[in-house]
């Protein structure tokens, strides 16, 4: 039987197995189990796993075997195959001392207990692969039970446009319960109507199940495919105009740094475009619209260069520098002459929108209002070349629009979202973008005449790109999971430290994000979705059984939580039942919620100051440019006492009187007194935080600040920024990556680390082609 973690050169019995109560999805590599939220994802060598035992289902299949099937013509460590089972046991939610589905035979092998059926479909005459992509999208009803794929509705009545950003959602309600319960007893009916009849019936389904016994009646037809499933990461994916090959960024095997890959969109074996030398990461690839170029990034620890080389790696070369601290974003000109730049800064702050002439090398500013205070990033010409588009101020940011020669900006939405990558529509009338919704990435389509936003139906998914010559997409399908983990840093005597303990906290199979461990050292707060969707959970760190968590609280994932200085109270936030911004003050002991009259509408973080009538709040202004402000509470309404802008982030140092802070347009790290005042601001680090890592700096109780890093050889890595230290960094995981909005430092010196770092994590390329063009607008449909 073939293996997914190498090209299928047979078909498998079908796509879909079950093993006991659950529900194995092959190409997806996806195992549902009874009870949870969602499936888990697991590696391809785990899938092989998985295959090699359910061949051999009932026997005891030795260490020896699974290894020669699953890693064949390879050296690996006994280890592997351990890391393989420990994981299809979680996806299995199986337990190690009580198995029902994985059993370990002593110093032998494995053997699997759950029964197993392959689960078959019937496909009518003319396959799925032949239908034509009108037909394979005319039935407005097909979904799926993640991804809807279009919307049950009647294709004659519109749909209601869904504002944005939307409210939070719970992933299962009880109206979603009773639909599914009653799809599922309609499609009964009708197969029973089918066998007492004898008769075929016309569903206008590609695929219907055969037998309806448990699951097996749910289909989950997906409007897409995933062409690629190495292990680890796959990502910023760029189309060749004919949509007949994809470029995208992974880790080659064997490499430490990041390299262009290419192959096409069907799923295939990829080859490795770039090969950047020792020490150097590729990236940001994009292709010329007329298919001849692929410009990319190389960067090195201190460099960074844009680059060119052809689709069959037969020519590359460097057309210009860049600033690895604030790394660019760009794009081509409709011509394929030169490349569009966002992001760029300067001495005096953000540069706006240039272009690089690639026959010249010359520089050209796009004429256009513009504050060097504002962050200016993303840009594309529109598909008649007639606008440019970028999106402004993040991370609250906004789409603006241009016309190509120069002028007038003009604001085409009110998201105010955290945006994953956007790219026109194929016919130019709409914009496709990733948001962060409720902890999660989700893709919209932004109607560019009215402004309104609409769900496409993709679910975790980011980095939207689309061809330019056929009406095809691609995108970027991730679901990290996250653990939280306290770790304890122990000097070697130099003034230095080390990895001491590295223990988890409160383990759980969600996403656990933002740890704030209070002043006292005992309390730590957290964001999780364990209940479903995105939470405040408080608990002590050292009895798992306290923890809890409060309710009437939801909470946002760009900011962590902040404890007063007596550790008594918190300050979170996140949205109202409304989908509207605010503040919240959570006591807690009691876990009494308040919601605080905050005058800025869109608050992004907030902490306490040694005052405790003072709060200091980020929040964005009728632009999105983010303004950090002092408010006095004792007064009705709030006063405003002084403010800073264009910060990205802070955090307060209440024994030395003074504010830390990042700023959006440029790499470093800058102090300010307790007053604001204009003249008490001071850079204090001049590289670091990079542009791109803006939040994962943290202030240690002694006044040091360290910076999280991710390096080639240590994805957790740690060190001390402020005041500087050239002695080599600590590393805190050599394979686990921390998450990037934040971590937290207890213990008398900040020698304890609290952090969330990767369970699980994997991304792939997904590629779906789309409807021809109609008049009026479907739901899920993308125009």
């Amino acid at each position: 039987m073939p293996r997914p973690s190498e090209p299928s050169t047979s078909p498998l019995p079908s796509e879909r197995l079950r093993v006991g109560e659950c529900v194995v999805d092959v190409p997806l590599r996806e195992i549902r189990a009874p009870g949870k939220r969602r499936p888990l994802r697991i590696t391809p060598k785990s899938m092989g796993v998985l295959l090699v035992l359910v061949e051999q289902a009932g026997r005891v299949v030795s260490r020896d075997t699974l290894m020669t099937e699953v890693w064949p013509d390879t050296l690996p460590t006994n280890d592997v195959v351990t890391q393989a089972i420990t994981q299809l046991r979680k996806a299995f939610d199986d337990e190690r001392g009580n198995p029902r589905y994985i059993e370990t035979i002593a110093k032998n092998g494995y053997r699997l207990l759950a029964p197993i059926e392959w689960v078959h479909t019937a496909t009518p005459s003319g396959s799925a692969d032949t239908v034509t992509g009108d037909e394979r999208w005319a039935d407005p009803t097909r979904t799926t039970a993640k991804y809807p794929a279009i919307a049950g509705a009647d294709p004659s009545e519109p749909l209601a446009p869904v504002p944005f950003p939307a409210a939070s959602m719970p992933r299962g309600t009880w109206a979603s319960i009773a639909s599914v319960v009653f799809a599922v007893a309609l499609l009964v009916a009708g197969l029973v109507a089918w066998a007492l009849l004898r008769a075929p019936v016309d569903s206008g389904e590609a695929n219907t199940p055969v037998a309806v016994s448990g699951m097996q009646g749910l289909r989950s037809e997906r409007p897409y495919r995933l062409i690629t499933s190495a292990v680890g990461f796959e990502l910023s994916p760029t189309l060749s105009p004919d949509a007949g090959l994809v470029a995208y960024v992974a880790i080659p095997e064997g490499q430490r740094g990041t390299a262009i890959m290419i192959q096409t969109t069907e799923q295939t074996q990829p080859r490795q475009l770039t090969r950047p030398p020792e020490g150097a990461d590729d990236s940001a690839p994009t292709w010329s619209p007329d298919g001849r170029w692929i410009a990319f990034m190389r960067t090195t620890v201190d460099s960074c260069s844009i680059r060119l080389v052809t689709p069959n790696a037969r020519s590359e070369h460097e057309v210009g520098d860049c600033d690895r601290r604030n790394p660019p974003s760009f794009d081509w000109t409709p011509d394929s002459n030169g490349l569009i730049f966002g992001g760029m800064t300067g001495e005096h702050g953000s540069l706006g929108l240039r272009v690089l002439d690639l026959d010249s090398g010359q520089w050209r500013p796009i004429e256009y209002p513009h504050d060097p205070e504002e962050l200016d990033t993303s840009p594309r010409y529109s598909p008649d070349g007639r606008w440019i588009v970028f999106v402004r101020n993040p991370p609250l940011g906004d789409f603006w629009r241009i016309p190509a020669q120069g002028g007038n900006a003009e604001r085409l939405s009110r998201l105010r979202a955290d945006l994953r990558g956007w790219d026109w529509s194929p016919s130019g009338r709409g914009l496709l973008f990733s948001a962060m919704v409720d902890g999660e990435y989700r893709v919209f389509r932004l109607d560019t005449g009215t402004g309104e936003a609409r769900p496409v139906g993709l679910d975790e998914a980011q980095s939207p790109v689309a061809a330019r010559a056929r009406r095809a997409i691609a995108f970027v399908q991730r679901r990290p999971y996250f653990g939280l983990y306290r770790v304890r840093l122990d000097s070697d005597g130099s003034g230095h430290g080390r990895v001491h303990v590295v223990e988890p906290l409160y383990p759980s199979s969600s996403r656990d994000l933002l740890p704030a461990i209070a002043p006292d050292g005992r309390q730590l707060a957290f964001v999780s979705d364990r209940s479903g969707s995105n939470g405040l959970w408080v608990g002590d760190v050292d009895q798992p059984d306290t923890l809890r968590m409060m309710g009437g609280v939801r909470p946002g994932t760009r900011y962590a939580p902040s404890w007063s200085s007596d550790a008594r109270r918190l300050l979170v936030t996140g949205s109202d039942e409304g989908g509207k911004a605010v503040v919240q003050e959570v006591m807690a002991a009691s876990g009494q919620v308040v919601t605080l009259p905050i005058p800025d509408p869109d608050p992004l973080q907030a902490q306490y100051t040694p005052d405790a009538n003072r709060l200091l709040v980020l929040a964005a202004n009728d632009d999105g440019l983010p303004q950090l402000r002092m408010y006095d509470r004792s007064t009705t309404p709030w006063r405003s006492l002084g403010r800073v802008d264009g910060v990205s982030h802070f955090q307060v140092d209440g024994p030395r009187r003074r504010i830390l802070f990042t700023r959006l347009t440029e790499a470093g790290l800058w102090e300010v007194g307790l007053d604001l005042s204009a003249a008490s601001i001071r850079r204090i680090s001049a590289a670091d935080p990079t542009a791109d890592r803006y939040r994962m700096w943290s202030v240690a109780p002694d006044g040091e600040v360290r910076y999280m890093e991710r390096l080639q050889d240590c994805a957790a890595s740690l060190r001390r920024i402020v005041p500087s230290d050239t002695a080599p960094p600590r590393c805190l995981d050599q394979t686990r990556r921390s998450a990037i909005n934040g971590f937290s430092l207890g213990g008398p010196r900040g020698d304890v680390a609290y952090l969330a770092l990767v369970e699980w994590d994997g991304a792939d390329i997904g590629y779906m082609e789309l409807p021809k063009e109609t008049t009026d607008v479907m739901p899920g449909w993308i125009k």
